[in-house]
């Protein structure tokens, strides 16, 4: 039941328990009880709401930004990792194979207030070698939610 509790959460944390123990075929009760449980083990680690900030009035900046590290002696990548998902700017770190070690999101005001986070906190951190900024444009699906209206075609169709 956990993993079918899992799925159906991930993709609406909002949903009503009762609703959801209709839809697996349990008691409410048990239900509460395993969300609970599955939230003190730490399963469930926290609940989200996902905005699309482009159909507000602020303005914000979400940047991806790799980052290459020389691990420290006896604590790998993990000491480097943890200053830097401690920085309220950051979002997520994730510990990625390829060319760089992390890859860090954050959002700010402005490409400025990025830029600057990147030159002034991380780029300067011991243990940091190279960083590379990339900044989202736009998102066409967030989290497996599409965010964006499906192209449809306006025009005339001309028939001779």
């Amino acid at each position: 039941m956990r993993g079918e509790i899992l799925t159906v959460i991930e993709k609406n944390s909002r949903i009503d328990i009762s609703e959801l123990a209709v839809m697996l075929g349990a008691e409410e009760a048990k239900v509460a009880s395993e969300l609970a449980a599955m939230e003190a083990e730490g399963v469930i680690c926290g609940y989200h709401t996902m905005i699309d900030w482009e159909k507000t009035a602020m303005e914000k900046v979400t940047a991806l930004i790799e980052v290459r590290i020389a691990p420290q002696r006896g604590q790998g990548y993990d000491k480097i990792a943890e200053r830097i998902y401690k920085y309220p700017e950051v979002d997520s770190v994730y510990l990625i194979s390829g060319g760089y070690d992390l890859m860090v999101t954050l959002e700010g005001k402005s490409l400025k207030a990025v830029a600057s986070f990147v030159n002034n906190k991380l780029a300067t951190l011991d243990g940091v070698l190279s960083t590379a900024t990339h900044f989202i444009l736009k998102k066409y699906k967030d989290h497996g939610t599409v965010m964006t209206k499906k192209y449809t075609d306006t025009r005339e169709m001309i028939t001779p």
